[in-house]
């Protein structure tokens, strides 16, 4: 479980957010997929079922009243055995892999219960799987629950598109052909493109083209002079190339944009916890 707060609206970050719920305590803030775009605020969580590059920003935070949320990894085991123990199969999900509903008393009581265990390490290590997995059975059966189902399912459109997902991470800097991405999943391309797209609001290729671009932002902070060798090192042949898609998608030059980020991950800077 991982809490977040800030005390400042901050600019647009792109990240993979993987299968998670996060509940918003206090403050608001915005994800966008593709052309979707999902604003949650206090009293809200979001739901996110396969690993996801979100551009997210808190939009609502100041230091009378700031950003406050909750997150916690959604584990497909988990789902897969409360399907089993309640016998009812996984409904058919269509949308995409991202969506925002309001928090029922229920569903809050337990994130609290949760929370309260972080206290005590012997009592979260005997109490908390009971709790996490209550906390799973509510949202199968909220608002999102046939989208939360889906990924304990093994022969979901969502578990087909995890498993590209899987695929594609760790070949992020290499050329992928779609032919070898689609027999790896035994299906056609025609298929994969169309459920992949269907959950992710993109191409399986320019899904891998942010996550290089993530993982060059990320090389920058560290070293936001060397460009050229950043922009190869993530599967850039040219390194006008990496600039003007670097600037497409982040709106800044690969080195500006990483100044910008050193300042505003400086630890004096308002924010704490880890990104939810």
């Amino acid at each position: 479980m991982s809490v977040v707060s800030s005390e400042r609206v901050a600019a647009p970050l792109v990240a993979v957010a993987e299968p998670m719920v996060a509940f918003v305590v206090q403050g608001a803030k915005r994800s966008v997929l593709g052309e979707r775009t999902f604003d949650y605020h206090a009293g809200q969580y979001v739901v996110v079922s396969v690993d996801l590059p979100l551009t997210s920003q808190i939009i609502h935070a100041s230091p009378a009243e700031p950003f406050q949320a909750v997150g916690m990894a959604l584990e497909p085991a988990i789902i897969a055995q409360l399907l089993l123990e309640a016998a009812t199969p996984a409904a058919a999900y269509e949308g995409p892999a991202v969506a925002v509903s309001d928090a029922d008393e229920g569903l809050l009581e337990a994130v609290v219960r949760l929370l309260r265990l972080l206290d005590d390490p012997r009592d979260h290590q005997v109490l908390g799987p009971g709790v996490r997995r209550e906390i799973h059975w509510r949202l199968m059966n909220g608002p999102q629950g046939a989208m939360v189902r889906q990924i304990g399912s093994a022969d979901s459109r969502m578990s087909l598109v995890a498993r590209a997902v899987k695929w594609l991470r760790p070949r992020y800097n290499q050329v992928i052909r779609m032919e070898d991405l689609a027999g790896h999943l035994g299906v056609s391309i025609s298929s994969l493109n169309r459920h992949f797209r269907a959950v992710t609001a993109m191409s399986p290729l320019q899904y891998q083209k942010q996550l290089r671009l993530q993982a060059a932002r990320i090389a920058l902070i560290a070293a936001p002079h060397d460009v050229a060798t950043v922009g190869y090192s993530v599967g850039y042949d040219s390194p006008s190339q990496f600039s003007r898609e670097y600037r497409r998608m982040y709106g800044l030059p690969p080195a500006q944009d990483a100044a910008r980020l050193q300042v505003e991950l400086d630890p004096g800077h308002g924010v704490h916890g880890v990104p939810t």
